[in-house]
């Protein structure tokens, strides 16, 4: 990729992201208690104001009012605009993965499938940001975020693969949604304490888009959320803000050790054959 649609690239794919993250803070906060999406328009927590259009610019608007409502005065939590920035970072770095196939296809539906995957991943990275925060909050994952996830990911990652007549992949992204499912399903089943079904239907769109990639990507990424999610709970532990029996959240190490997967488990996986020997 030549240096000019590089920075293109990573333009486009912030731009989006911002703007984007800045509807996913509505997500989070309104889809939990059931409110509309749409309306009524944004408006400060404390005094109930409209947020004015020009003081709705991703991030630089809470930078330009330093954190206040500018009719009450009252802090606006931070959250809001590291919500629009980390959402932002992961569209960049989706399109700088995904981004270069499309130039580099040679050929019409080759170019179709990489936009297809793209759009995919794109989608993938708003829905991780929105699922971790609300379980965070909540500690739930919305089926009306996580079961419309399995139709748009079988939709976009199946014709990807489909126009690239790429059997093997297509295979394993099957396989991967039913094993990483089947797997939550019985941890669930044998300790309800300590998987909830949230996670169960979580785990099945995250094997789909883990096992479009290939095995790599769905072993590093399945084992990533348990290491992830094992260290948060040991330091938790260590900080005194938890205790051996409490319920931590697993919705966001599932996600974040998806992502691992994703961007690093062709080199992981890897790096482990050779550590072992079969490299």
């Amino acid at each position: 990729m030549t240096e000019p649609a590089l920075w293109l690239v990573v333009a486009l794919g912030a731009a989006m992201g911002l703007a984007i993250g800045s509807f996913l803070n509505v997500v989070v906060y309104r889809l939990p208690v059931g409110g509309s999406l749409v309306t009524p328009p944004s408006a400060c927590p404390d005094c109930g104001s409209a947020i004015r259009a020009y003081d709705n610019i991703p991030v630089l608007s809470w930078m330009l009012l330093a954190g206040r409502c500018r009719d009450c005065r009252q802090p606006i939590s931070v959250r809001y605009p590291m919500v629009e920035a980390l959402t932002g970072l992961l569209f960049v770095v989706v399109a700088l993965v995904f981004g270069p196939p499309i130039l580099s296809a040679g050929s019409v539906p080759g170019t179709i499938s990489a936009i297809l995957l793209l759009v995919a991943f794109l989608y993938l990275a708003a829905i991780s940001v929105t699922l971790a925060l609300i379980d965070l909050d909540t500690r739930t994952l919305p089926n009306a975020i996580v079961l419309p996830s399995y139709v748009v990911g079988a939709v976009l990652l199946g014709t990807a693969l489909g126009l690239r007549v790429d059997v093997p992949h297509l295979i394993s992204a099957a396989a991967g949604a039913f094993i990483l499912f089947a797997f939550y399903l019985v941890l669930a089943v044998v300790r309800p304490d300590g998987m909830g079904f949230g996670d169960v239907k979580l785990a099945g769109v995250l094997g789909l888009y883990l096992g479009a990639l290939g095995w790599p990507q769905l072993a590093v990424g399945g084992f990533a959320a348990f290491l992830l999610g094992g260290v948060a709970g040991i330091v938790l532990i260590i900080a005194r803000k938890a205790t051996r029996r409490s319920g931590i959240p697993f919705g966001p190490w599932m996600l974040a050790g998806c992502w691992l997967g994703i961007l690093f488990g062709g080199p992981v996986w890897a790096g482990y054959l050779a550590l072992i020997g079969l490299g």
